[in-house]
């Protein structure tokens, strides 16, 4: 089967093409005079906390992006306000290290009225120990140390559905039901897409309860499952087209190198830095959240600017 060419893309509106670039570079810090700065009163007992979760959230989101330790986002943070024209305060670092660990962050997603297309995979990023240069001359070291991100994102849309964060121990496989539970139940999903580490009876059937497809590549040394349930049964489905298509064939076949786009979609998020700043698992799952949602968004502006 000959190699297709390459399409080729011949640009002509260079001004334009020049003017974006220079955009991609500009710094617009805002802050919206109605947002809720101060948290109101819980009608609980004890002392109400004095800032609210969105103004947590926006000084966390500036420490990511910026790269800052939490008394240089305070200062920041205060700078800001003060060229905003507000008298909002600000809280100190030690509010912040303390709310990360429970702030609630909401993952905003778009729906696009279609059954989701899942692609699910998963990335270790570190957040201890040696850089990659003292690695590779002296060694690693015990010092290193990974967490792990496995993700399901909506084909249709780029958005990221579910997340879960884990040690570097647990394994892909077992994480699937739960990104799954994390869809509503209302939703409709049509196909979930994963690399031959999701291969199991437990992953298939969470899939088939879900009633979607399955787009899993047999593992290489794969064998024909006992076809006692109906997990089994679809997966013996895909190890006969495997068989059958062989297994590059089935691939393109299956559509299944679009799981390329969940692999792009971890190194967007890697781009806020290979290391998490933060110590306490709480808080690190905090600050993976706070980057996927500034990748959403910034995704979401794009599409905006190209409609």
């Amino acid at each position: 089967m000959p190699k297709p060419s390459p399409t080729r893309h011949r640009r002509t509106n260079w001004s334009e093409y020049n003017a974006a670039l220079r955009q991609r570079g500009s710094l617009s810090v805002w802050f919206d005079p109605d947002t809720v700065w101060l948290a109101g009163k819980t009608g609980k007992r004890g002392r109400p906390e004095t800032f609210s979760d969105a103004a947590v959230q926006v000084c966390l989101t500036l420490k990511v992006l910026f790269g800052l330790p939490l008394r240089q986002t305070v200062g920041l943070v205060e700078s800001l306000i003060r060229m905003a024209g507000l008298d909002w305060p600000v809280p100190d670092y030690s509010t912040l290290c303390r709310r990360q660990a429970r702030i609630g962050v909401q993952v905003p997603y778009r729906r696009s009225g279609k059954p989701l297309n899942l692609l699910v995979d998963s990335t270790g990023i570190k957040f201890r120990g040696d850089g990659e240069w003292l690695a590779r001359k002296h060694g690693s070291s015990r010092r290193r140390q990974w967490r792990k991100i496995h993700i399901a994102m909506d084909t249709e849309t780029g958005d990221i559905r579910a997340v879960e964060f884990t040690s570097s121990r647990q394994g892909d496989s077992p994480l699937l039901p739960d990104l799954l539970s994390q869809i509503p139940e209302g939703e409709e999903i049509a196909t979930v897409t994963a690399d031959g580490a999701y291969d199991t009876r437990r992953c298939h059937a969470a899939i088939i309860e879900r009633g979607a497809d399955a787009i899993i590549p047999i593992r290489r040394n794969g064998s024909a499952w006992k076809e006692d349930c109906p997990a089994a049964i679809a997966r013996n489905e895909i190890l006969r087209a495997t068989r059958h298509l062989g297994r590059a064939l089935w691939k393109k076949w299956a559509g299944y190198h679009v799981r390329s786009r969940v692999e792009a979609q971890m190194n967007c998020l890697k781009l806020f830095g290979e290391r998490i700043m933060s110590r306490d698992p709480d808080r690190q799952t905090a600050e993976i959240q706070i980057r996927i949602i500034r990748h959403c968004r910034s995704d979401q502006w794009r599409d905006m600017a190209h409609s």
